[in-house]
């Protein structure tokens, strides 16, 4: 056996294997720890180092808990125990991703990997450790640049729904100010003819149809609103037909009367866990693609349903227009293609990217040769005791209603 010394001139290393194996310690870019059975640090390497910033000779022989979060911190001397005594996993050979302690006190992620040795000192068990931190800032910042893209379109879509939204708004607005002109007659009538009840009751009346028409006006406008006001993604629990149903009549204000948009809504749905207004987003670029393609075609007719499978919920929007041409599938859902004279070519792109972040999927049957184009929102239900509850031959029923 050769033996060697530590480079700075301390303690003999011992032989070769350690010295190689020290090395090895010191250059390794993720941090390696190794500790005993009585969770005592053995081994510290420059990685740890850096990344705790504690120096080796301040943790060896101290508790590992020292570097670990205060809800891992407290249990872990009883997990290990646990596992000695029943061999019962909790990451040993497992992995996973925790909270580091800094010597300053703040904590960071790191991805942990734990395995084990027999020594003739006993058990050890060496961690990998991997700071997350930047990887981490980077995925947030890429989230944010996601969100900031997906609400682009959403804008986008409303410009080029402008004129439409702005003819559905006057409309109320009009009334609003007509029924304001009946009420001063009204009131001119009274003050000539004499003050009466059947009078009140016909300027209450109209005073009446001007609140709801004033309701219907904030109601547009909040709609809008919650489309283009800048939020981070928010999922929750929410019903699914409702808020289908919602997106399609947004969609169909000031859009061509003459498409025929049918409503076959499944029954008993269960709730989904979504982000409401991304949903509406994909509602809103579906559905008017759809109404694009059947606009000047003889009967035209798009038909917007909900149902479910044993593991999704699923939106179809079909019409019947004349499909989507083979040359154009390939880049159907790349960003900034379109073929459109106007528009940013991002609205497929988005949408499937949204369903995608839902754990679901944006599918297409192109149709041709007589049949339109079909479109397939699948989103995963929320829990598996949902799904078992609705395919045990439970098939949801139907409810067509027409707009």
């Amino acid at each position: 056996m050769h033996t060697t010394r530590d480079p700075d001139g301390g303690t003999e290393i011992g032989t070769v294997s350690e010295a190689r194996l020290l090395s090895v310690l010191d250059t390794a870019v993720d941090g390696i720890i190794v500790i005993d059975e009585g969770a005592r640090i053995l081994v510290f390497n420059k990685a740890c180092e850096r990344m705790f910033g504690y120096a080796t000779e301040e943790v060896v022989g101290r508790n590992v808990n020292m570097l670990m979060s205060p809800e891992h911190a407290d249990n872990h001397d009883g997990y290990l125990g646990n596992y000695q005594r029943t061999g019962h996993r909790r990451i040993i050979g497992i992995g996973r991703e925790v909270r580091g302690r800094h010597r300053d006190g703040t904590l960071f992620p790191i991805d942990l990997s734990v395995g084990e040795a027999r020594t003739p000192d006993g058990r050890q068990f060496i961690g990998i450790l991997r700071d997350l931190t930047a990887r981490k800032d980077t995925e947030r910042r890429l989230n944010e640049l996601q969100a900031d893209l997906i609400r682009l379109t959403r804008i986008s879509a409303l410009d080029e729904m402008g004129s439409a939204l702005a003819h559905e708004l006057n409309q109320p607005l009009t009334a609003i100010m007509l029924y304001l002109q009946a009420v001063g007659r009204e009131f001119g009538r009274a003050k000539d003819a004499g003050h009466t009840p059947e009078a009140d009751d016909r300027a209450n009346a109209i005073l009446e149809k001007a609140r709801r028409e004033a309701q219907r006006a904030g109601s547009i406008i909040q709609r809008i609103r919650s489309l283009v006001e800048k939020r981070g993604p928010e999922r929750k629990s929410v019903d699914f037909n409702p808020l289908v149903d919602d997106a399609v009549d947004l969609t169909l204000m000031g859009q061509d009367r003459n498409v025929r948009v049918v409503r076959e809504y499944g029954e008993d749905l269960p709730p989904v866990e979504v982000d409401p207004v991304q949903i509406q987003q994909v509602v809103v670029n579906v559905l008017r693609n759809a109404v694009e393609a059947v606009r000047g075609r003889e009967g035209p007719q798009v038909i917007v349903s909900t149902s479910l499978d044993d593991r999704h919920l699923l939106l179809s929007i079909e019409d019947n227009g004349p499909g989507i041409p083979q040359d154009r599938l390939a880049d159907l859902f790349q960003a900034f293609k379109t073929g459109k004279r106007s528009g940013m070519g991002l609205g497929l792109a988005i949408s499937r990217t949204i369903a995608q972040n839902h754990g679901g999927e944006l599918l297409v049957d192109p149709g041709g040769d007589g049949r339109g184009a079909r479109f397939v929102v699948r989103l995963p239900l929320r829990s598996p005791e949902v799904s078992e509850r609705f395919s045990d031959g439970l098939a949801p029923g139907r409810d067509r209603t027409g707009s």
